[in-house]
């Protein structure tokens, strides 16, 4: 997902989690990947037969309404897109009598796994509301002598990407030359084998420019001979944040494996933002003419193109983020997010959440 998706998602989140319906009659629907439409619409259709029975005259009206929109706006899809599709819909009038229905399409950024409806008095946003926390994207490994799975975390979203079998037989019993011929060509087997694996996670990773660092797991030392045998390129060995002992290559041991490595996922995370914030508050003091913040003087900055760099904090208000990051891409400037989770983070929100690293000085 682009920062830019994540604020524009984040912001209209916001506004929907701000409605309280009088009564039950907020709808939520999300149609996950790859499920079928006519049946989401089909749904839909019976839920108006359960409307009717509903007892507030009002509450059963703003219901069927909210309904009725919802399978209209499903015609104009001639399928379900590529990540599924979320739809809010009913009354978020505060007034009781003057019905003010409105509808909400989202076409997520990440694929999404869950399938709903509901009414209620709120909006149900939790699914949209992981997808925002998203902000890199790891590789993942996982191998025993077996097979490999590899996959790529973003988010809370683990995608699958190659699953992978060695082909290596079982332990052989006879002793003597033949053993050891044997063991000979079962070491063979495994080098080919963490090869493909290898050629397979540069297939996954190499070339994508979001990947912020790999995870590996799978029993010792499966895996430390996987990345000394395995001819892995050098740029995906430095990758390589961490390793975790695990005994499952299939796709629940990704699942593991991030469960296992959690420390060092939010360790990268926290790592980052401090690097962007250390190396602007050193300019500031060394190179204050270098630097810009506070919002008129550094939209002032992007509008003369001066800027290289725009930092906005998660705290800045969303209109002045949203404002920002438009007449940041007019320039080709690089926007970067920073949260309030370090003490780099919480300074700089309160020098006002916004700063810039300028290309060249300013009058």
């Amino acid at each position: 997902m682009e920062d830019s998706e994540r604020m524009k998602l984040e912001a209209l989140l916001k506004e929907l989690e701000s409605y309280r319906g009088r009564h039950t009659e907020l709808i939520t629907v999300y149609v996950s990947t790859g499920a079928n439409l006519i049946l989401t619409a089909k749904q839909l259709e019976n839920e108006k037969s359960t409307a009717v029975n509903i007892k507030s005259k009002n509450t059963r009206k703003n219901v069927l309404d909210a309904l009725e929109r919802i399978t209209r706006n499903l015609k104009l899809y001639k399928g379900t897109p590529a990540h599924g599709l979320a739809i809010f819909c009913g009354n978020i009038s505060k007034v009781e009598g003057q019905p003010d229905i409105k509808l909400w399409t989202i076409e997520p950024p990440l694929d999404l796994r869950v399938k709903l409806y509901r009414c209620d008095q709120e909006f149900v946003l939790a699914p949209l509301q992981d997808m925002i926390k998203a902000k890199d994207i790891f590789g993942l490994i996982v191998i025993d002598r077996n097979e490999a799975t590899i996959g790529v975390l973003e988010g809370k979203n683990i995608k699958v990407f190659r699953k992978l079998t060695s082909g290596i037989p079982g332990k052989f019993k006879a002793g003597g030359q033949s053993a050891q011929r044997f063991e000979r060509g079962i070491e063979g087997l495994a080098k080919s084998f963490y090869r493909r694996v290898a050629e397979s996670a540069k297939e996954a990773f190499f070339d994508n420019p979001k990947l912020k660092g790999i995870l590996i797991g799978g029993p010792v030392p499966t895996k430390e001979k996987f990345v000394e045998e395995g001819e892995l390129p050098t740029a995906l060995k430095e990758k390589i944040i961490g390793m975790r002992d695990l005994g499952d290559a299939t796709e629940s041991g990704l699942h593991d494996l991030v469960e296992l490595a959690k420390d060092l996922l939010e360790e990268q995370a926290i790592t980052q933002e401090k690097e962007i914030l250390n190396r602007f508050f050193t300019m500031l003091a060394k190179n204050p003419e270098k630097i810009t913040y506070g919002f008129d003087e550094t939209k002032h900055a992007i509008e003369l193109g001066a800027v290289d760099e725009l930092i906005l904090s998660s705290e800045l208000e969303k209109s002045k983020t949203l404002e920002m990051e438009d007449l940041a891409k007019t320039t080709s400037a690089e926007v970067k997010y920073v949260s309030v989770e370090t003490e780099e983070g919480i300074q700089f929100k309160n020098i006002g959440g916004i700063g810039a690293i300028l290309r060249f000085q300013i009058e």
